[in-house]
């Protein structure tokens, strides 16, 4: 998601390259951010070689938005908490 807020579309070799994991890893987690409707996948093909290309969702972004306000809010409390003691 991080790198799909930042960039149009991206190919499934670009966010492999990119992520330290493998493409039965990366294929699982992309058909699940799918599902929840935050990615959009298209398929085709380039010279005959099946091509994968995603995209963030608008609810993608929204959700990823409200992530990292969590995460922020999450942060800010641990720098309070650790200022009280």
């Amino acid at each position: 998601m991080s790198i799909l807020i930042g960039v149009k579309t991206a190919e499934f070799s670009y966010l492999l390259e990119n992520i330290s994991t493998t493409k039965g890893n990366l294929s699982f987690q992309l058909s699940k951010l799918k599902e929840a409707g935050y990615i959009n996948i298209e398929k085709s093909f380039r010279r005959n070689y099946p091509l994968t290309t995603c995209s963030i969702s608008e609810t993608g972004v929204s959700a990823y938005e409200a992530y990292i306000d969590a995460i922020d809010e999450y942060f800010k409390g641990c720098k309070n908490q650790n200022k009280k003691t």
